[in-house]
């Protein structure tokens, strides 16, 4: 079942944040579509919650040394 979740993330602050966090996420098993914006300071992720979770979605950021907030 296709599910979306945007986090608060704390931290990014350059075009090449944005960039690591999309990669990273891409490479997780069941994450269709990963849009990272510093400005609004959010991660919006769309995946198969069949495949993973929001939890996953949130330790990968957080391996980056990024904090989700919400």
């Amino acid at each position: 079942m296709i599910q979306r979740a945007i986090l608060k993330v704390n931290g990014m602050t350059c075009t090449g944040c944005e960039n690591a966090i999309t990669r990273v996420l891409r490479q997780v098993r069941g994450v269709d579509e990963v849009v990272a914006s510093r400005e609004e300071g959010t991660v919006d992720v769309t995946y198969d919650g069949d495949e993973t979770t929001p939890a996953t979605v949130r330790q990968k950021i957080e391996g980056l040394g990024y904090r989700v907030v919400s």
